[in-house]
């Protein structure tokens, strides 16, 4: 068992590095070649973040802490799943095509977001099938096909980019940022295909698979609905983030392209960079919800595994932001040919450290079934993240109030967290 473990977290790491390499070369070819679209990508994104934690439902995680018990079959589960994801789909395509106009127009003070709004909403059956798909595998403890899956897709995905990226800003900024958009249905098709050629030789479909049990849609509901709940309500506070903004700034004096501008810096530039080492961090947090499903009852066991991740992350935190505070002028420049946002990164890095454990005391909580805790903790943070953004906005101190209440919301929720895993496990 602890093989496996070692295995799957190994290939993971691994897929990891390539999968964000690939995806890193993708995101500088896109930001220098879009130029000041990534403005108007940056404001959406937060809705993206917001539909895809919606369409998702917490899927992956509930169908792969089930499959790892081995209390149901792995395809009733997917075939008990898929109907209710084609229906929540169907809403959340249907909610968007009626409220896109408003977001962009009234809320993010840009009407060239509009486009970009719908075309996002496509995308969303493509990534909730692939999630699907994803959480079956997790459970088995068979990380290959992910990491294969992720590799080959984001090698499509950069094919495809450098094809056709260049002949869509030919007709305009705003066009290469939606076909950008709808590049992802072709790449996360292809993701669906490669998990699929991984299914083994002898998978067979019974008329028993096919047939959704409403036992397995509440036990996946039960375990997923939780997840979900944090996790859009933590979307929801990023989605609120440039509204708040942006509306605030302006009332203050600030100049909307101004904010546009500096949004766009802090998304694209600064987060982009502080969440790469995070990679590693996901593999292991992915590798550590079934493992501690495994192992419920067997405390020593779950105590040895979170000494060992939380020692991990705190030297791989210090490493990663020591790096990026001594090299981040220089990795701006090689990587976006810019030196915008350097002092929001010098300010956010060392805050950092503490936002990696997040990922592995998060996964530790769902093992346990406590979704409903970290629903609770994550409400917490977003109400003072939101309420100090709110308050700092009308300082005058440009975007440094986004930053000063994400630190806050950093310590709110990785203390709260640990706390509350020590207590489990003790």
């Amino acid at each position: 068992m602890k093989n496996k473990f070692i295995k799957s977290t190994i290939i993971l790491i691994i897929g990891g590095i390539i999968t964000k390499l690939l995806a890193f070369i993708i995101k500088i070819y896109f930001t220098r070649t879009i130029k000041d679209g990534i403005n108007i990508y940056s404001l959406i994104m937060p809705t993206y973040s917001l539909l895809i934690t919606i369409t998702q439902l917490g899927f992956p995680i509930a169908i792969s802490n089930i499959v790892a018990k081995g209390e149901k079959r792995g395809k009733n589960i997917m075939f008990s799943i898929i109907p209710v994801s084609i229906i929540l789909n169907i809403i959340l395509i249907a909610t968007m095509l009626l409220s896109a106009k408003y977001l962009a127009v009234n809320l993010l003070h840009n009407k060239d977001t509009y486009y970009p709004l719908i075309a996002l909403s496509l995308v969303l059956p493509f990534i909730s099938l692939s999630s699907i798909i994803r959480g079956y595998f997790f459970g088995k403890q068979q990380m290959m096909p992910h990491s294969v899956s992720n590799i080959l897709e984001q090698l499509f995905k950069l094919l495809v980019v450098l094809l056709i990226l260049p002949k869509l800003m030919k007709y305009g900024t705003l066009i290469a940022v939606i076909g950008y958009i709808l590049i992802s249905i072709i790449s996360e098709t292809f993701s669906i295909i490669i998990f699929l050629l991984y299914l083994p030789k002898n998978f067979t479909i019974k008329k028993e698979d096919i047939k959704p049990d409403l036992g397995t849609i509440k036990d996946v509901l039960s375990i997923g609905l939780p997840s979900t709940g944090s996790r859009i309500i933590g979307n929801i506070g990023y989605f609120l983030e440039p509204i708040i903004l942006t509306n605030i700034l302006i009332l203050n004096g600030y100049q909307a392209s101004y904010i546009i501008k500096e949004y766009a810096i802090y998304n694209t530039y600064v987060i982009g960079l502080l969440i790469v080492p995070t990679f590693l961090l996901g593999a292991l947090s992915t590798s550590l919800l079934p493992e501690i499903s495994k192992n419920i009852n067997n405390k020593p066991k779950v105590k040895r595994i979170f000494k060992k991740i939380m020692i991990l992350t705190l030297i791989y935190g210090l490493i990663a932001n020591i790096t990026m505070l001594l090299s981040s002028k220089l990795i701006l420049k090689i990587l976006f040919n810019t030196q915008e946002g350097l002092t929001y990164i010098k300010f956010l890095a060392p805050f950092f450290i503490i936002f990696y454990f997040e990922a592995p005391l998060s996964s530790i909580l769902q093992a346990y079934n406590e979704t409903k805790y970290i629903m609770k903790t994550t409400t917490i943070s977003i109400i003072i993240k939101l309420t100090s953004l709110i308050l700092l906005s009308f300082l005058k101190i440009g975007i440094y109030p986004l930053l000063i209440s994400e630190v806050i919301s950093i310590f709110i929720t990785v203390t709260l967290n640990y706390k509350k895993v020590k207590k489990i496990i003790a």
